[in-house]
């Protein structure tokens, strides 16, 4: 068995999600398949999720939200229409949208949860009306029909163990397809609650791992994952095959191809993952599998880089040789529910490394205050000019001198590099520039080591 997943792009309208059959027809093992809700259908276009969100803004305003709901069905009613459906087989998707506006919820955050996930839900029900419609036995199935259960946040769940002995029981015949909403699951009050973003490719994953499958098939907009992003190096190479760590490297500092937690399920159970072309379904696409076995076919499967980082550098004379205070910033940090993502550190030097999504200047101010006054450094420095570059590659391991074949050609072209570092695994290296420069070393590492050279 196959488990699919179909992102918003790939199911923005009728013609997207003819093709998306056509390529569930083309193979039967394809029988899980895992959708989004409708995506942009161009350049200036609205996502359903969005005008979702704005419904529940309107409802939570107290304002008038009849056109919105006349704006979301709108969407379903033009992909039903296209495939021949009567007004009446979509009458239960108008009353469904109308009635997120009544219903009772916990909280703010349950109710823009719910909204958000219908989206999925709707688009969903509509698929499975379309495919039987074309004669090809499917069956509708919602995380509340198969226990898909999860705690944490409304807006961004983690899914429960609980959920994997569910998914056990559902048994799916060889002649039919199952169609399933990604993006959230049931709390254990009954709520419905939403992963983070990338949260149909996280449903993608727990299915494939619930359902055993031989295969999670992630079907997008792009013919491959690059090795560098496009938008920096003109006309990357496509990787192939990579592992799954590669993966989760790469995805932390930039590759926006999956969130960097969407294959947890999938890397729990060994499942390999297939990122394809909902447009050009023959090419092979990537393939993600186990680190088991693997032979890397170059030293460096990719590279990316993140601009979204800050830095506190800390001196402080004995900093080596005395006791509590990096105790002491861990407890700070920790007071503040903040974390960091590295710290590099030398005989009196640390320098903690953020990401800024949960950063503001009255947040930095006080751990800095705060930091001064605990440990009394002798320098203390805020960077707010900070990106990092990852060089990811399974065939690193065995390149004893490749830091310093990376570090020349940046050496040469005048770049001032703030932190090296390397990882446990030895398939990573991590580099910290100045946001200006961050383009700049992709591009000149990317020339050196990937453009035709290994």
């Amino acid at each position: 068995m196959k488990v699919i997943k179909f992102g918003g792009s790939s199911l923005a309208d009728g013609p997207h999600i003819a093709q998306a059959i056509k390529i569930i027809k083309s193979d039967p093992q394809r029988q899980v398949i895992t959708v989004s809700a409708p995506g942009k259908r161009k350049k200036d276009d609205v996502k359903v999720t969005d005008l979702l969100i704005h419904y529940a803004q309107t409802v939570l305003h107290h304002q008038d939200y009849q056109d919105i709901i006349n704006q979301i069905f709108k969407r379903y009613k033009e992909i039903a229409q296209y495939f021949d459906l009567k007004n009446e087989d979509i009458r239960d998707i108008y009353t469904i949208i109308q009635s997120l506006a009544t219903t009772h919820y916990p909280n703010k955050e349950y109710l823009l949860a719910a909204f958000k996930a219908h989206g999925e839900y709707l688009n969903a029900k509509l698929i499975t009306l379309i495919m039987n419609h074309q004669g090809i036995k499917t069956r509708f199935l919602s995380p509340k029909d198969v226990g898909l259960m999860v705690t944490g946040e409304p807006n961004n769940a983690i899914v429960n163990p609980e959920t994997y002995l569910n998914l056990r029981k559902i048994k799916v015949a060889k002649d039919e397809r199952i169609v399933f909403p990604g993006f959230f699951g049931i709390t254990p009050s009954g709520q419905i609650a939403t992963f983070s973003r990338g949260g149909s490719d996280i449903t993608g994953a727990i299915l494939a791992r619930g359902f055993h499958a031989d295969l999670y098939e992630n079907f997008t907009d792009v013919d491959a994952i690059f090795s560098a992003d496009p938008k920096i190096v003109k006309h990357p190479r496509p990787i192939k095959k990579m592992t799954y760590r590669e993966m989760r490297e790469l995805s932390y500092a930039g590759f926006s191809v999956f969130h960097d937690e969407a294959l947890i399920p999938a890397i729990q159970s060994q499942i390999p993952v297939n990122v394809k072309n909902t447009n050009t379904p023959e090419k092979e696409g990537t393939l993600i599998v186990p680190e088991y076995n693997f032979e890397p076919q170059s030293v460096i499967t990719g590279i990316a880089g993140g601009k979204n980082f800050c830095a506190l550098y800390l001196h402080k004379y004995l900093f080596n040789s005395t006791s509590g205070y990096t105790l002491r910033i861990f407890q700070i940090l920790n007071e503040h529910n903040v974390s960091y993502e590295h710290m590099p550190s030398g005989i009196d030097d640390i320098t903690i490394i953020f990401k800024k999504d949960n950063l503001n200047a009255k947040l930095i101010d006080e751990i800095c205050d705060e930091i001064q006054t605990a440990i009394n450094p002798d320098q203390l420095q805020w960077i707010d000019d900070y990106a990092i570059t990852m060089v990811v590659g399974e065939g690193m391991k065995d390149k004893m001198s490749l830091c310093a074949s990376i570090l020349a050609p940046l050496g040469e072209k005048n770049i001032s590099i703030q932190m090296i570092n390397q990882g446990a695994s030895q398939i990573s290296i991590m580099i910290g520039t100045r946001r200006e420069e961050a383009e700049e070393v992709i591009k000149t590492i990317y020339k050196k080591f990937l453009n035709g050279r290994l």
